[in-house]
């Protein structure tokens, strides 16, 4: 009877202390090990500071003036440079303001009509790549202009980053 007692007492404080006590130390384990991989990466972050900081200020000097006219009349003259230089017939340039996701910034986004053969297309898009100011290629199209396929034409959605939030309009 003794025995009896004793065995169901260790069964008792089994499941009451042992076994959720196990349970505990292991979820704790589990924590300690997210948070350890936390701290590594908080570190990660911390030794790249430098590096994303200098990244930071190349897009803040590369976006488009605060001043909404000043913003497009920099990507209308850096597109009417960039297609003299391609030797491409640019047909229009259809500048809409637009709000970020968030209050912190605008974008300017550009329809762009052109045409001209396939090597200085290409260059025309190599040279927005390449271009200091902060834009970025939306959509690209292509579409032949004659039978032989010689003269294409080339619709581009460019996007540029204005650092101001857009203005409410009057």
């Amino acid at each position: 009877m003794i025995a009896a007692g004793v065995a169901v007492g260790l069964l008792i404080l089994d499941r009451l202390v042992v076994t959720p006590l196990a349970d505990h130390w292991k979820k704790r384990s589990v924590e300690i090990a997210n948070l350890q991989r936390s701290i590594a990466a908080g570190r990660g972050v911390l030794e790249r500071k430098d590096r994303t900081e200098s990244l930071w200020k190349a897009i803040q000097s590369g976006s488009l003036p605060a001043d909404a006219a000043t913003a497009e009349q920099t990507v209308l003259s850096a597109f009417d440079q960039w297609g003299r230089s391609s030797r491409i017939e640019v047909a229009s340039i259809k500048p809409q303001w637009k709000r970020g996701s968030n209050a912190k910034y605008s974008l300017l986004e550009c329809r762009v009509d052109a045409s001209g053969p396939l090597a200085n297309l290409t260059r025309l898009l190599h040279e927005v790549e390449r271009s200091p100011l902060a834009l970025r290629i939306d959509s690209i199209e292509l579409s032949s202009r004659d039978e032989r396929g010689q003269t294409l034409s080339l619709g581009l959605v460019v996007t540029g980053l204005r650092l101001i939030p857009l203005e409410p309009r009057p």
